[in-house]
């Protein structure tokens, strides 16, 4: 398991190159394309249909990216398909479209996104949605999650492709998760057990030890989300590629 040296070199287009201004929302194939054109890498997410196949969608309810209601999990993938995402003119992809879309001609990156919540065991069906569409895609591509249980089944489903744990300073008040959740995720303590090689942690953060201490030992630091190129500039002092949206990125950092 190798990551690419252009994860390092290629900033991140989070959730795609999104401009719903200009008809390119969120993980859509507009923003895809875009990020494509703009020699940009691509971090995008998948949930899981009720017929489970993995949708590259980000939130857990359709509301804030559709004129829909409800979980996207209580829906089949071909109902998803059909329905458009706001500011755009296009329905819900799935990872097999995406990655052809991509057709690894820029980095990628695939976020499954925790089931329910609790970033507990219960996991699995999105993991092997995941695998079974990647299984033959050659292009430059990686897996995380902020599940650690997610990565390390992605070890054991796909242990030849790349993964990392998305990371977060964990504040009691920004997650809906127990304190002693929290305090555990917070140490990342499953780096090693989830086999990963990166970490993706939240940019006003990065000078957490634990982070530095993890670079020390090898581990690609990635970080999101850089809204600007202050932001950025500042990042890039301690990770070493940024995961960015709403402005463009460097190219020649």
């Amino acid at each position: 398991m190798t990551l690419s040296r252009l994860f390092y070199d290629i900033p991140l287009a989070h959730r795609a190159l999104h401009d719903v201004n200009a008809g390119r929302p969120e993980n859509s194939r507009a923003a895809i394309r875009a990020a494509i054109d703009a020699g940009y890498g691509i971090e995008i997410d998948v949930q899981l249909s009720a017929d489970d196949a993995a949708m590259v969608f980000h939130d857990y309810a359709l509301d804030r990216l559709t004129d829909q209601t409800g979980p996207i999990r209580l829906r089949g993938a071909n109902d998803l398909a059909k329905i458009p995402l706001k500011g755009g003119d296009e329905g819900i992809p799935d990872l097999p479209e995406v990655l052809a879309l991509v057709a690894g001609r820029v980095p990628l990156v695939i976020e499954l996104k925790d089931q329910d919540g609790a970033m507990g065991p219960n996991i699995g069906a999105l993991e092997q949605a995941t695998a079974d569409a990647v299984a033959t895609y050659a292009g430059p591509l990686a897996v995380m999650s902020f599940n650690p249980n997610s990565v390390a089944r992605m070890a054991e489903l796909l242990p030849e492709v790349p993964r990392g744990i998305v990371t977060s300073a964990y504040r009691y008040a920004d997650w809906p998760l127990s304190r002693a959740t929290c305090d555990h995720l917070r140490d990342i303590p499953d780096y090693d057990r989830a086999q990963a090689c990166f970490i993706s942690h939240e940019v006003g953060d990065l000078s957490a030890p634990r982070v530095a201490a993890l670079k020390a030992q090898g581990a690609m630091i990635c970080c999101w989300t850089v809204r600007s190129a202050a932001q950025e500039a500042e990042a890039r002092k301690l990770a070493d590629n940024i995961t960015f949206e709403g402005y463009a990125a460097a190219l020649d950092a």
